[in-house]
């Protein structure tokens, strides 16, 4: 191996980083493609939900114990709401279907599991929700096709170039443009 293609060889720090940048600019087009944040906030709601009613607390001797008679509705709450926040980010198309869900989850959350996870799951579940109700894909921008020293769109048609056509023709129908059902 010589000098001279050893000093040309990216190192591994350079591939490393060039890896990490690629990652990055894949994870944010993935990203931008569904409601993220949506299924993000969902996903954490579910999590207190889910786990509150399940929570020991020891202080020194104590034992302090959240267990109520809604235990396992609140696991089932928490376990869906959790199955909500993967939905929209897998499944983008039923973002509307799984925001309602997400807020119906949320409000019933209230009387049966500690007031929702202690209010921080109920308001995480419910602006989840509300945010991918709410969500819309981007539309791409536009991509200029104009060559550069063609006459702008709004040119008069004397300046347009000879070799552009308008679509001016219709199509009839195969019975000269009547309808079969007379």
């Amino acid at each position: 191996m010589s000098a001279e293609s050893a000093a040309s060889a990216p190192t591994s720090v350079e591939q490393n980083e060039h890896y990490l940048r690629v990652l990055k600019r894949r994870f944010r087009a993935w990203r931008g493609n569904r409601p993220f944040w949506a299924g993000l906030l969902t996903l954490l709601g579910g999590i207190p939900i889910a786990y509150l009613p399940y929570a020991s607390l020891h202080l020194g001797q104590m034992t302090v114990t959240m267990a109520t008679t809604g235990g396992a509705g609140s696991l089932i709450i928490g376990v869906l709401l959790v199955t909500l926040g993967l939905t929209m980010w897998f499944q983008p198309l039923v973002r509307t279907f799984a925001g309602v869900a997400a807020i119906l989850l949320a409000l019933v959350s209230i009387p049966v599991s500690n007031f929702g996870g202690f209010v921080i799951g109920f308001l995480l579940a419910m602006v989840g929700g509300a945010m991918s109700i709410s969500w819309a894909p981007g539309e791409p921008e536009p991509e200029e096709s104009e060559a550069p020293g063609r006459p702008e769109a709004s040119a008069p048609d004397e300046q347009r170039d000879a070799t552009s056509t308008y679509d001016t023709e219709t199509t009839l129908d195969a019975n000269d443009g009547r309808n079969s059902a007379g």
